[in-house]
């Protein structure tokens, strides 16, 4: 398995806004670990647990940063995730199932209080559990007081992917509505203390080991992105959940998606929609599926490869094929998969890491709203 692309975590506080980079994996791990899915027959599906629908098992996320607990530090890999609400990290005392990853000690923390509120969440390949705990969170230098946070003591539910994986946890930038136990989220906890001056965050997602990736809290920095914000009002205050104009191949009349919500949605890498649309669009992309896993092949090179038009409040976004293959040598994902979430959440459609490495995005809570501008990639 090829080497991760590791960065060393430089930090910078410009004008109340804290800047850091983000690490991201090899192109030929990441479809190293898609193939190996489908080589076990595995499918995404989608798991509806408390009235909350979880999206992703997060195996395959490409970027991840990292943050502390406790005082004095100790530092865990995050993926920081706004398709949930939570944070959590690997226990101590958790089981085989968290294998190697950095865990979180209670006992070194001078700033630890105990909770104890059981933290039990359903992901689309199992369950995660643990209890709840309350310390001091330090996030890019930013410092947010009395956070509860998960200890996870169980992991299986993730399977290997997590036990031999590059990051510990997950902390979560969607609404406190999804939260498991209804805490506040970590960024919210930082909007309160004033920590940030405005309740907006932005992801710069880098293409390579010289084009590296950052996570703005605070704003945004206009070094990463040209021209001006499209901005999108939110449907709902659950996930970053916008309205769908619609999704069209070029040259062709067909129009998915059409009415349907999407969400914005930093833990998942791919595109995601129903799996019936995806299906007819991969097929005429001249894409092959991988063994019913609802992930694609594709030649790098193929006749049929066109260009792919979002609709998103009368503004389009287009992803030519260089964006949405992930290419492996001779071999290409089409960055799209097939998700079905029932009603009344669903259809759905995800807006993953492939579209926000072409669209600089803004999450903007103040305004209810998300807002994209072109990427400016080094």
């Amino acid at each position: 398995m090829a080497r991760v692309l590791v960065f060393l975590l430089l930090i910078a506080v410009v004008a109340a806004l804290t800047k850091f980079q983000l690490k991201k994996k090899s192109n030929h791990e990441f479809v190293t670990e898609l193939m190996d899915r489908a080589s076990l027959g595995l499918k995404s599906t989608v798991k509806v647990s408390s009235g909350a629908i979880v999206i992703n098992d997060y195996q395959n996320s490409q970027y991840y940063g990292e943050i502390s607990l406790g005082t004095p530090h100790q530092t865990f890999n995050v993926i920081f995730d706004t398709g949930s609400s939570d944070l959590w990290v690997a226990s101590s005392k958790c089981d085989s199932s968290c294998g190697l990853h950095a865990s979180y000690k209670s006992s070194l923390s001078v700033t630890y209080v105990a909770d104890g509120t059981p933290f039990n969440i359903t992901y689309g390949s199992g369950p995660v559990g643990g209890y709840d705990s309350r310390d001091t969170l330090t996030v890019g230098g930013l410092v947010a007081k009395d956070q509860i946070f998960a200890e996870v003591t169980d992991a299986s539910g993730l399977g290997t992917a997590y036990k031999l994986g590059k990051f510990d946890g997950i902390l979560g930038l969607a609404f406190p509505s999804l939260s498991v136990n209804k805490v506040t989220p970590a960024f919210n906890n930082l909007v309160e203390q004033k920590q940030v001056s405005s309740a907006q965050f932005a992801f710069y997602l880098g293409n390579s080991d010289s084009d590296v990736g950052e996570l703005v809290l605070g704003g945004t920095d206009p070094a990463h992105y040209t021209g001006s914000f499209s901005y999108v009002p939110l449907v709902a205050q659950t996930y970053w959940q916008i309205s769908l104009g619609g999704l069209s191949l070029e040259g062709s009349r067909a129009v998915y998606g059409a009415g349907n919500n999407a969400i914005v949605d930093s833990g998942t890498s791919l595109l995601t929609g129903p799996s019936d649309a995806v299906a007819e669009i991969a097929k005429a992309l001249g894409a092959t599926e991988l063994l019913g896993t609802g992930e694609y092949v594709v030649s790098c090179t193929g006749r049929k490869l066109v260009d792919l038009h979002y609709k998103i409040n009368d503004v389009t976004y287009t992803l030519t094929p260089a964006d949405y293959l992930i290419p492996d040598g001779g071999i290409c994902i089409l960055g799209m998969m097939g998700l079905d979430v029932p009603a009344p959440t669903g259809p759905l459609w995800i807006l993953g890491d492939i579209f926000m490495r072409k669209y600089y995005t803004v999450f903007d809570a103040d305004n209810s709203r998300v807002g994209f501008a072109l990427a400016s990639h080094t």
